[in-house]
């Protein structure tokens, strides 16, 4: 196939995936380069508000922005809808599903994926929540579980249908958690009221001692404290054995009945043919130097979630979050223009400027870097952080009259239940 990008007598960037980093890297980069992004999507997705979708908090255009639209006045940038499946390095080109496209400069910016550590029936079960798409099924699997739950006389295939496990105790375990807790104690009864809600059970699954590992002692203690207040039942040091559709299965014989498994327990890169195997780490994550060039390669480099560089404060890795993303986007713009003029490159240094998670309404727990703090003032802060990292002026008006209006309310006024159209053969039936 072909992809009609013209040659200039500009150096070409081709960026993989249209995230944080990736979008920050192809703004920076107009100018002095030649520009193609590829994504399997149109639009940049706000990931950290997947979980308001999921809940009927957010419309899901609330979230997304179009590549189009973010670069209508950029020049040098070209927009490709596709999947890349490989690198030829020895060509400096990259395989998509319409076409090979050469590059003098390659960046993976693509994310990562959700790790279901190789379990087959939890792979079939489980729902995910990596992308819109993903969001909404959750949506609609909760809603019709309810509605499902209205007319069935088996008490306990009723209280299965209403009962909700997350697995992952991180900050979208979290979140979404406290949101689903909000939902059972306010507007879930009021549309449901021949539904008994306190036979409903919302359920936490953590590997780990203690939730937001990745956060302070005091995050972690404040935030199962809020989860448990608000009704949540929390499981630490369980890892998930299985999931029918129906048992959820944690060591010790416990056994948990649900319709709906959140799976928010871990990720994994994308394996890309051509790229030397001892570039991987051992969840796929790419290896990089300190100017996030891929090791055992040239002119091939990678940023955000998917690159795995080591510091001395983070011998893993920086965090799979937002900000290393942006960041090493900035840096890696200065270092490529630098490239093509034979100047000095800067290695680059991660700024933790904190971690935050919501648990719900006026509760939140932040790390910022001088202060700790839980409560009204983090959930305020929390609130401030993500409406300015939204992209879209327009977006962000949207979410803030949707945030005040189910603050003032107690009330989420999006749960529709949203289904693929029937084919033509499925409905002339």
């Amino acid at each position: 196939m072909i992809t009609n990008i013209p040659k200039t007598e500009l150096k070409r960037v081709v960026i993989i995936g249209g995230g944080f980093g990736g979008l920050k890297l192809a703004r920076k980069l107009t100018k002095e380069f030649q520009v193609i992004l590829i994504d399997k999507q149109n639009y940049h997705q706000f990931q950290p508000l997947l979980y308001q979708v999921a809940t009927a908090g957010l419309e899901s255009s609330s979230i997304a922005f179009p590549f189009r639209k973010a670069f209508q006045k950029k020049k040098n940038i070209y927009i490709r809808i596709a999947e890349a499946t490989s690198v030829n390095i020895l060509e400096n080109s990259v395989i998509t599903n319409i076409g090979a496209i050469n590059y003098d400069f390659l960046v993976f910016a693509q994310g990562v994926t959700t790790n279901y550590f190789g379990n087959k029936s939890i792979i079939a079960n489980a729902l995910p929540m990596k992308s819109i798409e993903e969001a909404l099924q959750i949506r609609n699997k909760i809603l019709e579980n309810y509605e499902s739950a209205l007319t069935t006389e088996n008490k306990v295939e009723r209280k299965a249908l209403m009962n909700i496990v997350i697995v992952g105790g991180g900050p979208t375990g979290v979140e979404i958690s406290g949101t689903l807790a909000q939902m059972k104690n306010s507007s879930l009864p009021k549309d449901y009221p021949e539904l008994d809600f306190s036979l409903m059970e919302i359920s936490l699954i953590e590997l780990s001692p203690r939730l937001l590992s990745n956060m302070s002692d005091i995050a972690s203690r404040k935030a199962q404290k809020y989860l448990e207040k608000l009704g949540v039942k929390i499981y630490l040091n369980a890892n998930v054995k299985d999931y029918n559709g129906t048992d959820l299965i944690l060591p010790g014989g416990i056994t948990i009945n649900a319709r709906t498994v959140i799976w928010a327990a871990g990720v994994i890169g994308h394996k890309f043919a051509g790229i030397p195997e001892t570039a991987f780490t051992g969840n796929n994550r790419i290896k990089v130097n300190r100017y996030n060039k891929v090791e055992g390669t040239e002119n091939i480099f990678a940023i955000g979630d998917i690159a795995c560089m080591l510091e001395e404060n983070y011998p893993k890795g920086h965090p799979q979050l937002a900000q290393p993303a942006i960041q090493q986007a900035e840096n890696l713009a200065k270092n490529l223009k630098q490239l093509i003029h034979n100047k000095t490159l800067k290695e680059f240094h991660y700024k933790n400027l904190g971690t935050m998670a919501t648990i719900g309404r006026n509760l939140a727990v932040a790390d910022l870097p001088i202060i700790k703090l839980q409560g009204f003032f983090a959930w305020v802060i929390w609130v401030f952080v993500h409406l300015l990292s939204i992209v879209g002026v327009k977006n962000r008006l949207f979410i803030l009259i949707n945030w005040i209006w189910s603050y003032i309310t107690h009330d989420q006024s999006l749960r529709l239940i949203v289904r693929p159209i029937a084919s033509k053969e499925d409905s002339s039936g």
